[in-house]
């Protein structure tokens, strides 16, 4: 087991790393709200069909209750007309201030409850339950929360931090491979904005068996959660050390967006984003060739992604609209070497456009 502390001015709170973790969650659940909190688990069916009777089970054995919703899965779910008929579900359901929403799936369910519990009766508790490599490992913890627009990702949201993260590593078990893979994608981000060790490791890893080695699968999940942990409690509202963690996400959110969230997983739009920002960092002169080399290797030895293919001038004109946009200024995390990034503005057009354009040439599957 791993517990490792989120400490920041809303709340401080734990995020438990363990395999098996669903069948005690009750407990866990107990300890926070006691028996008289009224309970929500916010879910999406194939998440329910797999692991809702062990966490309803482990509700029930602490001597609690909860009532279960369910919500579409997929990125181009997470708009706010989903919010607006869960929101309207918990009404008809009696949930009042003392409610308590558990998020119980990846990435795109915790975003969407963790807003929902910000807005709902003008806030309420929210516990993160992940269910995918990146929700584990990144979304699950720090308390952005948000849904998209047509334009754009999680462009409307809130900060609302969890009061606790359970994170049950059997969980992955039942992940596609697709998934999975994706998910790791944000371990290797982790790898190269602060933990040269973790990439290292991942230069050596095979993602084939690394899905059978579950001591590897919790240190990197938990390297990744320290990480995250480290800088969300210096900088809550990503004012500006945070901003590091969006390595890969300026171009990858556009990507995204462009293909109208159906093409790649957040993750694979993220690789594709952190091969992006090396070459624009190669270009600029804040990289050095080798290393840049060393980081797109990386990201392509995980296996195929989905092939880029979107036109230059589309992507650069969203990334006008990505909220690390300042004045008109398109901000890149870019790495200087491995293990430390840097905010930069002002990286001319003509580089930038040629980023997205060589992802196009990439052979990918």
């Amino acid at each position: 087991m791993r517990r490792i502390s989120v400490t920041t001015p809303q709340r401080s709170y734990e995020v438990v790393i363990e395999h098996g973790l669903l069948e005690r969650a009750g407990e866990y659940v107990r300890e926070l709200f006691g028996e008289r909190k009224h309970l929500f688990v916010v879910t999406v069916p194939a998440v329910r069909r797999r692991w809702g009777k062990k966490l309803l089970a482990s509700l029930k054995h602490a001597g609690l209750s909860a009532k279960v919703l369910e919500m579409p899965e997929g990125e181009r779910y997470k708009r706010l007309s989903t919010l607006e008929n869960l929101a309207e579900k918990l009404l008809a359901l009696g949930a009042d201030r003392d409610a308590a929403l558990l998020a119980f799936g990846g990435g795109v369910v915790g975003d969407v409850v963790g807003f929902l519990a910000s807005v709902y009766m003008r806030g309420i508790d929210v516990v993160q339950i992940p269910t995918t490599v990146q929700a584990q490992l990144d979304a699950a913890v720090g308390g952005k929360t948000g849904v998209n627009l047509r334009t754009g990702k999680n462009l409307i949201g809130t900060f609302h931090q969890p009061r606790a993260v359970l994170v049950d590593l059997a969980t992955l078990s039942t992940l596609p491979d697709r998934e999975f893979r994706a998910g790791m994608y944000e371990a290797v981000k982790c790898g190269v904005i602060g933990r040269p060790e973790l990439f290292d490791e991942f230069e050596r890893l095979e993602i084939k068996k690394l899905r059978k080695n579950l001591p590897v699968i919790e240190r990197v999940i938990s390297q990744s959660v320290e990480l995250k942990a480290e800088v969300v409690s210096a900088d809550e509202r990503e004012g500006d050390l945070r901003r590091v963690l969006n390595f890969g996400h300026t171009i990858g959110h556009a990507l995204e967006a462009e293909t109208k969230y159906r093409h790649f997983l957040h993750g694979e739009a993220v690789a594709w984003g952190m091969i992006a920002a090396s070459n624009i960092a190669r270009e600029v002169g804040k990289l050095d060739s080798a290393s840049a080399e060393r980081i797109n290797d990386t990201v392509m030895r995980l296996g195929s992604l989905p092939k880029v293919a979107v036109r230059s001038q589309n992507i650069f004109k969203l990334l006008q609209s990505d909220k690390k946009t300042r004045d008109g200024a398109v901000h890149f995390v870019l790495p200087s070497q491995i293990g430390k990034v840097e905010v930069v503005k002002n990286v001319p057009s003509k580089i930038v456009l040629h980023a997205i354009q060589q992802l196009n040439d990439y052979v990918a599957d």
